[in-house]
């Protein structure tokens, strides 16, 4: 796949046709101080106000909640990424994910900052008119108010336009009536300002409302008794006849199904940023009880069982982390070109997060699956103790679980990202086709034994990235060509294809950080800069390996399900030309990460 358009900003989903250099990507290591001081900020808050109360703020203890976030707001912490004009720091958008990461270790905590930081703010912050900016964002950037967001209805959840929520202009034509019902609504016990979702009249789409706790018809059930995040806030929320000024419409009038889906789209790559935060913190609890634990005169760190338990917890961790920053930082860049170009700021913001959509869904599947991974491993390394409400597992097994459905559930994601791809190449903004095209000539061509040999350290990398790409496309374009339009209903295929694409993504993520680390490490000739590079390079190596056997087994099940006879031979013995590896001892790479972890006794990377 020759890159004819290494000059030009990559887009999103842009990934899968083009090389991308180590020099374009961000990594972690590259924070500046004063990002660093915000997450340690973030952190020490953590240490200090919260995890010394996670049995009381689970317990639901009146007012503890609001008064943290109100201490939080204090801090600033909930005005990281909102602009200095309305009592915020200003700051770009891979430091709000920093800080998404520092407090996702908080449980419950952290959902209810999460959500007001997000959902309940971010509505507003983009796409409300000056005066309700001024009115509302100054108040949420400190927490002396509250937000929530008020979508999801009984039966409108992953379908989210199908809601029946109504909206009425009142006969002086001053305010809009709401009725309905919503649920699962994460701050709504404490809320003093709800972003809610109605159809207004005969509409076919959702509108968006800025509704205030004091507007009055608002009553709520029970909280609702959940498998975890117990100590989040969660209510049904009941609007009847609730009068909301019309001058609260946010945006345009049908405009709130847009809204909605642009707001998820942050949502989805903040959780996968909290859920990094919440599984460094799992593996350092883990590494802490295997160096204490004692079996047949031996610490369990000592045996290979656990060792490879901390190890591939880490790999998965490291590995989404350089997934997350890399597409944080593309978000970033995009968003200064448009304002360089002129766009307003809140524009730019929802332009550049919609643009890399399909990295937002891959980092939201990817790494909720990662956090279930780390604290069931946890559970496992604690043995009997995992299971016990005395020790810290049990807590975050059970709140992990959540990650899977909220922002949309894993499935849906899956899909979204087969179907966002499609549609950009239908478009003309993807060149799928040609690239597809090739790989499907190159099968038929006998294979050039005679290539120019790359001595470079990566090198061996990059050709296994490069064909796991056209392993990619070899299935896509094969499921396009073979099935066309009922592609769309084919949901097992387009979830495979999901997946080989996110293993193709996060792998080479995890390898550029790789190898800009040893670029650096050139550079700084420290010994811990060049430590640090040498684990990194294990760590990517062990995850391309896996990830390669993965992508072959999913490939093969994706064209078994839809090719036969020669054709599907054919493209079969392609798809072993393209995921094949060179022989790698992953078991002692893996031995490297682990008594790295253990001599650290805490995640250290």
């Amino acid at each position: 796949m020759r890159d004819s358009k290494k000059n030009k900003p990559i887009k999103g989903g842009e990934f899968i046709i083009r090389e991308t250099k180590f020099s374009d990507i961000f990594i972690p290591e590259e924070f500046d101080e004063e990002a660093k001081m915000i997450r340690q900020t973030c952190e020490d808050f953590l240490a200090t106000e919260v995890l010394d109360k996670l049995d009381r703020i689970d317990a639901m203890e009146e007012g503890l909640m609001p008064a943290l976030l109100n201490k939080a707001g204090e801090l600033g912490m909930l005005g990281v990424s909102i602009p200095e004009q309305y009592n915020g720091f200003g700051k770009n958008f891979n430091t709000s994910m920093l800080v998404a990461e520092a407090v996702g270790a908080g449980y419950s905590f952290a959902v209810a900052l999460s959500a007001h930081t997000g959902i309940g703010t971010l509505p507003i912050l983009y796409y409300g008119n000056e005066e309700q900016k001024e009115k509302y964002i100054p108040k949420l950037a400190t927490g002396e108010w509250k937000a929530s967001y008020c979508l999801t209805e009984p039966n409108a959840g992953s379908d989210a336009n199908a809601g029946t929520s109504s909206a009425k202009l009142s006969e002086d034509k001053k305010h809009y009536l709401i009725n309905g019902q919503k649920m699962w609504i994460t701050n709504g016990g404490f809320a003093d300002i709800f972003i809610v979702f109605a159809k207004i009249e005969n509409d076919k789409k959702l509108s968006a409302f800025i509704v205030e706790k004091e507007f009055g018809g608002i009553t709520m059930n029970p909280e609702e008794k959940k498998l975890g995040i117990k100590g989040s806030s969660t209510r049904q929320v009941f609007f009847n006849d609730c009068s909301v000024p019309v001058e609260n419409l946010l945006s345009e009038r049908e405009n709130g199904f847009k809204i909605a889906l642009n707001i998820l789209n942050i949502g989805r790559i903040k959780l996968g940023a909290a859920t990094i935060g919440s599984a460094r913190q799992v593996i350092s609890q883990a590494v802490n009880y295997a160096n204490e634990r004692e079996q047949f005169g031996l610490k369990i760190s000592k045996f290979g069982a656990i060792r490879y338990k901390l190890a591939e917890m880490a790999v998965r961790v490291f590995a989404v982390e350089s997934a997350t920053y890399r597409a944080g930082q593309n978000i970033d860049d995009t968003y200064d070109m448009l304002v360089s170009e002129g766009l307003d700021g809140a524009q730019a913001r929802l332009k550049s997060v919609e643009q890399f959509a399909i990295e937002c869904a891959i980092i939201k599947v990817w790494a909720s699956e990662m956090l279930d991974y780390v604290v069931d491993e946890g559970v496992q390394i604690y043995g009997g103790m995992g299971y016990s409400a005395d020790a810290p597992m049990e807590r975050a097994y059970r709140d992990s679980r959540i990650n899977r459905i909220f922002e949309g559930t894993n499935e849906v994601n899956r899909m979204l990202v087969v179907d966002m791809l499609l549609k950009r190449a239908l478009k003309g903004e993807l060149d799928l086709m040609e690239p597809a095209t090739s790989v499907a000539k190159e099968l038929m061509a006998i294979p050039d034994f005679n290539e120019e040999t790359d001595k470079s350290l990566f090198a061996q990398q990059k050709k296994t990235l490069a064909n796991l790409k056209k392993a990619g496309l070899l299935v896509a374009g094969a499921a396009v060509q073979k099935l066309m339009d009922s592609l769309s209903k084919e949901q097992e295929i387009l979830m495979n294809i999901a997946d080989m694409v996110s293993y193709i993504y996060v792998a080479e993520s995890v390898m550029l950080r790789a190898e800009k680390l040893q670029h650096k490490s050139q550079e700084d000739t420290s010994k811990e800069k060049e430590e640090l590079a040498d684990y990194a390079k294990d760590i990517a190596d062990v995850y391309l390996y896996s990830s390669v056997d993965k992508v072959a087994v999913i490939g093969k099940e994706a064209l078994n399900s839809f090719a036969e006879g020669d054709d599907l031979k054919m493209m079969l013995m392609g798809l072993r030309r393209f995921t094949k590896t060179e022989p790698f001892n992953v078991k002692e790479a893996r031995q490297r990460i682990a008594q790295k972890l253990i001599e650290e006794n805490r995640y250290p990377f």
